[in-house]
């Protein structure tokens, strides 16, 4: 089962537990991924085109979006956990003490989905 396919999954499980910081983590982390799925608009596709010109019907601007390889949800992945470490790193002092904790353990969430269902390191080889 691909990444995106195991978190998709978990989501739901964590939510009916009730972890907040599993839902975090791949709430944001889901979102990361579609948006790096999205097709980039060329510049030319937005000007220049009388509106006599322009697609109709259902889906006549629907674009498929980019597969993603396994490796480049790793690098995703691997680029949220590194923003939250870097985040709760800037979070010094008692009056952060909390929210870096939360960065922590959701960086801990995230870091499970690396290492596999099957303890291996996942692909893109190691951290």
């Amino acid at each position: 089962m691909s990444l995106d396919a195991r978190m998709r999954q978990a989501l739901p499980e964590a939510m009916r537990a009730r972890d907040k910081a599993a839902v975090r983590a791949l709430r944001t982390t889901l979102a990361a991924l579609d948006n790096a799925g999205a097709v980039a608009v060329g510049a030319a596709a937005l000007r220049g085109q009388a509106v006599e010109e322009s697609p109709v019907g259902v889906g006549a601007t629907e674009v498929a979006r980019r597969e993603l390889s396994e490796k480049d949800m790793v690098e995703v992945v691997r680029a949220e956990i590194a923003e939250r470490c870097a985040a709760a790193k800037e979070l010094t002092g008692p009056a952060h003490a909390e929210r870096a904790l939360a960065l922590h353990e959701e960086v801990a969430v995230l870091r499970r989905f690396l290492d596999g269902p099957d303890g291996d390191e996942g692909v893109g080889g190691a951290r």
